[in-house]
């Protein structure tokens, strides 16, 4: 059914000529031409049909590639997110924390100046108390030195007395 559609589709082209006979038969000379457009045509068709194939497995194959690699590339970027994500958590944090810190440690900082202005004042009063102390101490070692010298010579002169009176 489907050759005679396409002879005589090829027929009403004008490819295949000649004459019919009388009776409607084709000649000999005829049937050989129709035959031979006939198979060139199924040739072409078949190659057409070969083609058509290769270019749709080409196709389907090219769109696997495809499909993986989109597949990967989403999961790339699922670790790329991933890694991303944990990142920005960690530095909020850390940069949260450090925050915190430097709001703790302005008035720890203000807290040590005045300690140490404190101390300063501490010690330099320590050291002037020291100082005085040390000038006590001399004052009254001159004055025990003294105190003794005045008690030997007044034991000399008693000395000298008690001798006398012998």
């Amino acid at each position: 059914m489907q050759n005679q559609q396409q002879l005589q589709t090829l027929m009403q082209a004008g490819q295949i000529s000649g004459s019919l006979s009388f009776n409607g038969n084709l000649s000999k000379e005829d049937e050989e031409m129709s035959k031979s457009a006939l198979s060139t045509f199924k040739a072409k068709e078949e190659e057409i049909e070969k083609k058509t194939l290769e270019v749709k497995e080409k196709v389907q194959a090219q769109l696997g590639r495809i499909e993986e690699e989109t597949r990967r590339l989403a999961i790339i970027r699922e670790e790329l997110e991933a890694l991303a994500d944990p990142m920005k958590k960690e530095v909020s944090t850390v940069r949260k924390r450090i925050d915190i810190v430097n709001k703790e440690l302005k008035p720890l900082g203000q807290t040590c100046q005045k300690k140490e202005r404190e101390y300063k004042e501490a010690l330099e009063a320590f050291n002037e108390k020291h100082k005085e102390k040390v000038q006590l101490i001399t004052r009254l070692m001159e004055l025990v030195g003294e105190s003794e010298k005045m008690r030997m010579k007044k034991l000399e002169e008693l000395s000298k007395s008690v001798e006398t009176i012998r």
